[in-house]
């Protein structure tokens, strides 16, 4: 098995070296940028038609209609236009294999790991005015030029059910990581399953890896940094911390019992009811566990008490960028499509995303709760292409969090760390002797 996913990423980085050859002889032939779309309300805008094709990875949003309707009030503008949508199930690994086929639709989300410097071999670069209020200023950029917006802004905390805890008996959010436990005690008492970690799912565990231990120090760089490090993962920083966080809850039965199942989609309909009493996820999941029954006065956020000090952070945070695929062939469309839908649609305020441009006020209770706390944000930093080169090496899922299931799951967490810790350091002396970033690498995630 091991053989066969090593000559499938072998396939995958051919097709990608291939494709860049022909970008690159592309490029040389035709050096022409693409002119923004037409504002709105100027000459010919109606005129735009065609069809274009969005890939997302919120294949729920395609089967409630929510993406139909926005694509309905888009032909309401451009009457001879449509949007299709195509949802990829596993996005962050499909992706890239679409990406190396040119096969990757008209507008998409970025992949995370892709190097900046290859940005310009996929996407295509957007207006200044168009990303003029963006937030993030360091994401989805090289040299000078801009590929992606953020389709939302999050932030990560105690997403919790206020019935369960008058149950349990709790009568204020934890403060400190010892009340936690403690808070978490008395909801199991209480028949009420503590924290929903969905073990099973995978990717909600990146929450208890890379996102916490980069952001609870206060340095948003934490991640960055790891490169300047031959063994990055000890038990007494941040990385052990985190993890035996996690750890502690699963031993002491503070999570669901069914760990290997992925029941993301239960787990909502549980913490709606109060059978499940916390999650720890970003913002956006608030308005899904609405959608799962519960009121909002039933649904409050807090900061997560890592430990026990009085300084709390929280990190603040882009939900996925969105480009131009550089092989649309109708980009000025696609162009106003992604417009279209990050600046009027009701994405952000409808699914729980606070203002991407920072200008405006939330309007989720939720958030305002969060923010009483008064936990101190940490704006995040986009990952290098440094680091990026490094997780390709070492073949670490980074994104994905299938190793941060391994080491919540692994028998001797110091053995683990001392495995990751030699990974790194041979990733690292190969770096250093080859300091190019090798490209996409679909093993890394």
């Amino acid at each position: 098995m091991k053989r066969m996913k090593l000559r499938w990423a072998m396939h995958i980085i051919l097709l990608l070296f291939l494709l860049l050859l022909t970008v690159g002889c592309k490029n040389r032939s035709n050096n022409g940028a693409l002119p923004p779309p037409s504002p709105a309300g100027e000459e010919g805008v109606s005129n735009l038609s065609g069809t274009v094709v969005m890939l997302t990875n919120r294949i729920d949003l395609i089967e409630n209609g929510t993406f139909k309707g926005y694509a309905e009030q888009f032909k309401k503008k451009y009457p001879e236009a449509n949007v299709e949508f195509e949802g990829l199930s596993n996005y962050a690994t499909d992706i890239l294999v679409r990406l190396s086929t040119k096969d990757a639709g008209d507008v998409l989300l970025l992949p995370v790991n892709l190097p900046a410097k290859e940005l310009g071999n996929f996407f295509e670069p957007l207006d200044e005015a168009l990303s003029a209020q963006e937030r993030f200023t360091t994401f989805s950029t090289y040299d000078g030029k801009r590929y992606g917006l953020s389709t939302g802004t999050t932030t990560s905390g105690i997403v919790y059910n206020k019935r369960a805890f008058e149950k349990a008996g709790i009568t204020e959010v934890p403060r400190t990581l010892d009340e936690f436990y403690a808070a978490s005690a008395k909801l199991k008492r209480a028949g009420i399953t503590p924290l929903y970690m969905n073990y099973g799912a995978v990717w909600p565990l990146r929450e208890w890896g890379n996102n916490l231990v980069n952001y609870m120090t206060g340095n948003p760089d934490y991640m960055n940094n790891m490169v300047q490090q031959d063994s990055p993962w000890k038990i007494g920083n941040e990385w052990g911390k985190a993890l035996q966080i996690a750890r502690t809850m699963i031993a002491k039965g503070y999570v669901e019992d069914e760990l290997f199942s992925n029941n993301w989609e239960i787990s909502k309909t549980k913490l709606a009811k109060g059978e499940a009493g916390m999650y720890l996820q970003g913002n956006w999941t608030i308005r899904q566990i609405l959608d799962a029954g519960a009121s909002s006065d039933d649904i409050g956020f807090f900061p997560f008490p890592y430990d026990n000090s009085s300084t709390r952070y929280a990190p603040l945070n882009p939900d996925w960028f969105i480009g131009v695929s550089k092989f649309s062939k109708n980009k000025e469309l696609a162009m106003a499509w992604m417009k279209f839908f990050l600046k009027d649609t009701s994405y952000v305020a409808d699914w729980g995303f606070l203002p991407p441009d920072g200008s405006e006020e939330p309007s989720m209770p939720q958030y305002r709760e969060f923010l009483s706390y008064n936990p101190k944000l940490v704006e995040a930093t986009v990952q290098t292409d440094a680091f990026i080169d490094m997780a390709n090496r070492s073949k670490l899922s980074f994104w994905s969090g299938d190793y941060i299931q391994e080491l919540i799951a692994a028998p001797d967490l110091q053995k683990s760390f001392d495995q990751l810790n030699e990974k790194w350091k041979e990733a690292r002396a190969g770096q250093q002797a080859s300091p190019q970033p090798q490209g996409i690498n679909t093993e890394s995630r």
